[in-house]
């Protein structure tokens, strides 16, 4: 479809899972930019949750029944599992909408350049929904690293750790490493994201996947070493049995380091039924805030605020622009995300070697 600047972008959302009910609807909802028109689950109490919180917005069973209204849309929103990423992305960009894939983009880095390519040739929008490049720890992380107030960085370590002795969702228990299941595909794909944003294309020199919860058919536990073109090197954890858990973030420079605990507030916030549009939303405690400088000369540093919101704000612009027309960026450039993709193939090649 060619959107009319002159109306909000008509959005659909496939999935009201976490993703859907968390990570997009509220803030599409927020944005006097987008009109959300349709959101498609199968869950009956997802269904009644839907239509609840969104009661202009069609609900339907399935993403088919999303692309069956194709004609009365703009964009869709893929927050589906990841194995529907490809084939739904795809059918939706032969269908004229837009797109926009959760994480992580596709299964394989040769189906996420398949998309990429698919949508060039077909003039339309195509982004990867990683969020976490706005958590605002980052933010303050990025800010330190381009200010160079740490001098020049050698080691980045980076995790999320969580206490989940149980699998929540059926899906993820059932999956393999081949539905994109397990947590490299999960929470190592931002982890894997904003350290190639950071410090450059990288490699895997070592890559440690394990399996601990029982009923997991997939890794759970998994530790990557990225070595940088820049020369830095990376040190990622993600775990989802993790009963003590480390910092968010330790990064060492020549001239000092920085040190940051606690998780970015965003996701919890709008859980508990908070807003984007609220003056709280996004802001950390300051009880979190990292420290900066060397043992003995530490000072505390604010952490900047959250901001999801600039996702949809920025491809608003873009497609507002002319969509695939427009010089304008997209928010999340999907080269980076098929980038990740080689670097998670790279990791599981190692670890089954080892």
């Amino acid at each position: 479809m060619t959107n009319d600047s002159s109306r909000p972008i008509r959005t659909a959302v496939a999935g009201f899972g976490l993703s859907g009910s968390v990570f997009h609807a509220p803030f599409i909802a927020a944005n006097p930019a987008y009109s959300l028109k349709a959101i498609s689950t199968s869950d009956p109490g997802r269904r009644s949750a839907a239509a609840s919180s969104y009661p202009a917005a069609r609900i339907v069973d399935t993403p088919a029944g999303i692309l069956e209204l194709s004609g009365e849309l703009d964009l869709l929103v893929l927050g589906t599992p990841p194995a529907t990423h490809y084939p739904l992305a795809k059918a939706a960009l032969e269908a004229g909408l837009d797109v926009v894939v959760d994480k992580p983009f596709a299964v394989r880095s040769a189906e996420g350049q398949e998309l990429i390519d698919l949508a060039a040739r077909l003039g339309r929008v195509l982004t990867v929904f990683q969020n976490r490049r706005w958590d605002g720890d980052f933010l303050t992380v990025k800010a330190l690293v381009e200010a160079g107030a740490l001098g020049p960085v050698s080691r980045f370590e980076s995790r999320f750790e969580r206490w989940s002795p149980e699998v929540p969702k059926a899906w993820k228990a059932a999956a393999t490493a081949d539905d994109g299941g397990g947590v490299l595909f999960d929470l190592g794909t931002h982890l894997l994201d904003q350290a190639v944003q950071l410090f450059g294309p990288a490699t895997v020199a070592h890559a440690e996947l394990e399996t601990r919860r029982p009923g997991q058919r997939v890794d759970d536990d998994v530790f990557v070493v990225l070595r940088h073109s820049s020369g830095v090197i990376s040190h990622l954890w993600m775990n989802m049995l993790c009963a003590q858990q480390g910092p968010r973030y330790r990064i060492l420079g020549g001239e000092g380091g920085f040190t940051k605990h606690g998780v970015d507030p965003q996701e919890p916030y709008i859980v508990a039924g908070g807003s984007p549009l609220d003056a709280g939303y996004g802001v950390e405690d300051p009880d979190w805030a990292g420290m900066l400088g060397r043992d003995g000369h530490l000072d505390r540093l604010p952490t900047e605020r959250g901001a999801y919101p600039e996702f949809y704000r920025i491809l608003a612009a873009k497609i507002a622009d002319g969509g695939a027309a427009s010089e304008l960026p997209v928010p999340v450039d999907p080269a980076g995300p098929v980038e990740v993709l080689q670097l998670i193939e790279q990791a599981r090649s190692l670890a089954e070697r080892a």
